[in-house]
């Protein structure tokens, strides 16, 4: 006896969770634009490289925020007859696009630091760019907070990765608000490019952990240690109170979505209904601990084992 047990498609992603996301996305798309504006002033009033380049960066959050609403939409969509298995591989192409603007963001900001080392420039009204520039780093601390919580809570990779660029964004801003203060104080306008490359250099780390990310998500990469863990425990209980041995687990994280590939035996003088029915409860009960998991299960027979004398 052979029998697979899977379902017809895999799970859809909830409707009410994709809603609180794409809302999420309109979030960031809000906050990028706010703080294009402030930052943009600030730079344009003080003739600050340092604001220049939070600007541009702030530029990109834009684009990225874009992506991204465009990737949850495109990862929500049902499976159809070209794409069996959803569309969650969507949200890493989001990703690594993020990661990669990041790179575009960082190589800006450097070539311009060094124009401004090759000729510096006096800044003007730093105190009123100091009060622009940090009220936009507030936006995007409680915005970027926010969506990586919210990423997380509801496993989307395309929030968390939204967040984190928005949270490397304060950071940026933080070391440009230091290093015009810095100025302000002590007249040393070469300081102002200095922290801006600084900055550009800073963020490139933060690109290269988002396209690593993205990119093992596009190979097919297995579920995270604890979720393996999850599934773990429900097989080896199941050992214990049914007939049956698992022979392998394989897994697939896609987006939100997940599958597990199990294979497994039953005594071979089982009738199919029998073998049926146990792997519907260990579909059951994989996805009780894997809330919106897709598993598929191979059974196989196992030969009875004779008993000694």
């Amino acid at each position: 006896m052979t029998t697979d047990r899977h379902p017809l498609s895999p799970v859809p992603l909830a409707g009410d969770s994709h809603r609180f996301l794409v809302r999420c996305m309109w979030a960031s798309v809000a906050a990028a634009v706010l703080t294009i504006a402030l930052k943009s002033l600030a730079a344009v009033l003080t003739g600050s490289v340092g604001f220049l380049s939070d600007a541009l960066e702030s530029g990109v959050n834009l684009v990225a925020a874009v992506v991204a609403l465009v990737a949850l939409r495109v990862a929500a969509r049902p499976p159809d007859a070209d794409h069996h298995f959803g569309h969650g591989k969507a949200e890493y192409v989001s990703a690594l696009t993020e990661g990669a603007m990041i790179f575009v963001a960082a190589g800006a900001i450097v070539w311009t630091a060094v124009g401004r080392l090759l000729h510096p420039v006096e800044l003007e009204q730093p105190a009123l760019g100091l009060v622009l520039s940090t009220v936009a780093s507030l936006v995007n601390l409680g915005v970027g907070l926010f969506l990586v919580r919210a990423g997380r809570e509801h496993r989307s990779i395309t929030l968390v990765a939204d967040g984190k660029h928005l949270l490397t964004d304060v950071w940026t801003s933080a070391g440009v608000l230091i290093g015009i203060a810095l100025v302000a104080l002590t007249g040393w306008q070469t300081l102002d490019p200095l922290v801006a490359l600084a900055v550009g250099v800073n963020i490139l780390a933060t690109g290269y952990g988002l396209v690593r990310r993205s990119l093992s998500g596009l190979l097919s990469v297995a579920l995270p240690p604890e979720d393996r863990a999850r599934v773990d425990e429900v097989l080896a209980e199941l050992r214990t109170q049914h007939e049956m041995h698992v022979v392998s687990v394989r897994s697939v994280e896609s987006g939100r979505q997940r599958f597990v590939f199990l294979e497994i035996t039953v005594p071979e003088d089982w009738s199919v209904r029998r073998a049926h029915d146990l792997a519907d409860l260990v579909e059951a009960e994989v996805g009780s601990a894997l809330p919106g998991c897709t598993t598929f299960i191979h059974v196989e027979p196992a030969p009875a084992v004779a008993s000694g004398d």
